[in-house]
């Protein structure tokens, strides 16, 4: 079975930090893109950040550009996302995404056609 686990999400005051973990088992990870995806209640789901297979390349949406940094650890099969500034805005549930991949780049941030899905943790900023 394949399986991503989303961790770290939960309350933070605006202009704060929050770093997410995505935990994966049961698949080649090396060879998988990777990305962090997040919804609001009423929208659909938006790519965030992705990651290259061998976290050489990576993507990010230009509303959290210079704000969220996405990074992997193939060793322990680990993504991060660390979180800055953060804005109320950001509150949604944040998912962690995988897609084989052959070639080394990041898919856009527009591409939400993934495999394999986690369950979801949220975040909620708020004063």
């Amino acid at each position: 079975q394949l399986h991503l686990v989303e961790s770290g999400g939960g309350p933070v005051q605006p202009g704060g930090s929050l770093t997410l973990a995505c935990a994966a088992s049961g698949f080649i990870f090396g060879n998988h893109a990777i990305a962090w995806l997040r919804q609001t209640p009423g929208r659909e789901r938006a790519g965030i950040s992705s990651i290259s297979p061998s976290g050489g390349d990576t993507n990010s949406a230009d509303s959290v550009k210079g704000r969220f940094t996405i990074s992997r650890d193939n060793a322990e099969k680990m993504v991060y996302l660390q979180m800055s500034s953060l804005k109320p805005e950001d509150t949604a549930i944040y998912y962690c995404a995988a897609i084989p991949y052959e070639d080394d780049y990041a898919p856009p941030s527009s591409f939400l056609e993934y495999e394999y899905w986690g369950q979801g943790t949220q975040v909620i900023v708020s004063s």
